[in-house]
């Protein structure tokens, strides 16, 4: 089974840009979609973007613009690059991939915005 790790994040301006890794572990030779999610204090978790290999992103709206994922899929790793960040992007950010028919997730990387 695959493990998966998130980096990066942490304290970041209104307006600033900040990057989010997801490391992959394991035997990944399985690994189809891949994602990011994230869950604000007192909210579901939601979709923030997902990936499928040779095909575009669906980004979710509240991002779309601002956001950018990239896949290494030799690695393979997940990265997401996040600009002009709100505060409302506020949020444990967390990393996710299908391997075969098993939903893995990381354990999440916390991204606070100051406005």
């Amino acid at each position: 089974q695959v493990q998966l790790v998130e980096s990066g994040g942490g304290l970041v301006q209104a307006g600033g840009s900040t990057r989010l890794t997801c490391r992959v572990s394991g035997n990944f030779a399985g690994i189809g979609d891949m994602g990011w999610y994230r869950q604000a204090p007192g909210k579901k978790r939601e979709l923030v973007v997902t990936t499928r290999r040779d095909a575009i992103p669906t980004y979710a709206d509240s991002v779309r613009g601002r956001f950018t994922v990239a896949r290494d899929t030799e690695r393979p790793t997940l990265y997401l690059f996040m600009d002009r960040v709100k505060p409302e992007d506020t949020a444990v950010y967390y990393c996710s991939a299908k391997d075969g028919s098993l939903d893995v997730w990381g354990q999440g990387t916390q991204v606070t915005v100051s406005s």
